[in-house]
């Protein structure tokens, strides 16, 4: 039977052996730690948290929570262990970092062979017969960068060095904001037309007092940071703010080309919305990038007309991570497009935050396990909380990384007051997660002396 190599033993790709190897599949676990640190990293055990302890929240009513759930439903290991090893946080599943890592190093190390080494190219694998999968994260070594950026005709392959906020499109008060293209506004007989943008007009007061609370609002600092590159292309808008009185408005503000149907004129100034999915359920704040903390992100969005009520579905932050072009790169089943057997987890794909480098590390050990079987191809449904993040990451036209949200759902068939609405695509998509799990027998291989019990 072929041989699975995954390099990186971070969540997903100890995940992805830890799924394998306790179906009796031959993993080889490629991690260049302790020889070779990262820049965050401490140690060299597998699944290190090198933030937050914390797993974010367990309510259904929360997105994270509800992606937990569902793992949970498909028995995945990284998931039961942090449960094991979890501390007091209230709604959360905080962990004790340190034995939650020892933990699965354990584990590890008794199933699959473990190579400490740094991969720096594929030159030891057997691609036509093997599997590879990448699971090196947002800090992958320079070599292994470059390895991928050859493979991706330097095309593939991007810096996350800074993002804008993402927010939920119930919040929007359509009465305020208006769509709009710049410069093309009417149709032949002068009438106004809607366009791929909502516009948020701002009048000359509403910006100055906008203008004040960006620069005097509270940053994150930027350690170990390229300035010069990133200013460059993607400067923070609080930076541009401070830069001048009016530097947003000849930036990502300028409301030039621009008409309010209100009012027929041009407004002082505008913020432009973009669709961040085909549903529309998720705009992005065109221009955002930010690194203020992210309660001083909500606060000042909301200043924002037409945005007052608004919930931020992701927060615009700034550091250096790398990922590669997933939705132009990768099959549904994040195997590469070039070579099936190559396979991405993790956040080098997209994903980001903890329990969804798990979730994908989860689903590629199932896909890679499957195929082994000769048993058919899954991937999740697009109302479960799994199947809509992968759709994202493989399907985005503009992706950027992105972790679990409710605006990557489909909208519900029936009316629900919004109070309701996450708690009922998170009741929908369990439901669904269910009857699927049932259907395809999920996880009907697992041998019984992993659970001690007839299954």
């Amino acid at each position: 039977m072929s041989i699975v190599n995954i390099i990186g033993g971070g969540l997903a790709g100890s995940e992805c052996a830890l799924y394998l190897a306790e179906r009796g599949i031959a993993v080889k676990l490629f991690e260049m730690r302790p020889i070779k640190m990262t820049p965050v990293h401490q140690t060299g055990l597998f699944s290190e948290l090198v933030c937050s302890n914390s797993l974010k929240s367990q309510m259904l009513e929360n997105a994270s929570g509800m992606m937990k759930l569902e793992l949970s439903l498909l028995e995945s290991r990284s998931l039961q262990i942090a449960k094991e090893c979890r501390v007091n946080a209230g709604k959360a599943l905080a962990v004790d970092r340190n034995l939650f890592s020892q933990s699965i190093s354990d584990i590890l190390q008794d199933k699959v062979e473990v190579i400490r080494e740094e991969v720096k190219d594929f030159e030891e694998f057997d691609l036509e017969n093997d599997f590879v999968v990448i699971a090196t994260g947002p800090m992958t070594s320079s070599p292994l960068l470059n390895t991928l950026q050859d493979l991706f005709n330097q095309k593939g392959l991007f810096f996350f060095d800074a993002v804008s906020p993402i927010i939920d499109s119930d919040g929007i008060d359509l009465n305020t904001v208006f769509s709009a293209d710049r410069y093309d506004q009417f149709d032949e007989q002068n009438n106004f037309k809607p366009g791929d943008y909502l516009n948020c007009p701002m009048n000359q007061d509403e910006y100055e007092l906008f203008r004040e609370a960006l620069v005097n609002a509270q940053v994150l600092p930027v350690e170990d940071f390229e300035k010069k590159h990133l200013f460059d292309r993607c400067q923070p808008i609080e930076e541009i703010a401070k830069s001048g009185m009016d530097a947003m408005r000849y930036g990502p503000l300028k409301p030039v080309g621009i008409v309010d149907p209100k009012t027929g004129k041009e407004p002082y100034s505008v913020v432009q919305l973009r669709k961040e999915n085909q549903a529309g359920t998720m705009y992005n704040l065109v221009g955002f990038q930010t690194r203020m903390k992210w309660p001083e992100q909500k606060r000042i969005i909301r200043m924002i007309p037409g945005l007052e009520q608004v919930e931020v579905f992701r927060y615009g932050v700034m550091h250096k991570n790398a990922y590669i072009n997933s939705p132009a790169l990768l099959e549904s089943d994040f195997s590469w497009k070039g070579n099936k057997n190559l396979f991405f987890a993790g956040q080098i794909t997209g994903v980001e935050g903890y329990v969804e480098s798990i979730a994908s590390g989860y689903f590629v050990g199932m896909t890679i396990y499957r195929r082994l079987m000769g048993w058919s191809q899954l991937t999740f449904p697009e109302e479960t909380m799994l199947g809509g993040l992968f759709n994202y990451c493989t399907t985005a036209e503009d992706m950027k990384p992105m972790y679990a949200n409710f605006g990557l759902l489909p909208e519900l068939i029936n009316k629900v007051p919004k109070k309701n609405r996450r708690t009922e695509k998170s009741k929908r998509g369990i439901r669904i997660m269910e009857d699927y799990i049932q259907q395809h027998e999920i996880n009907r291989e697992l041998p019984i002396s992993r659970w001690g019990v007839e299954r």
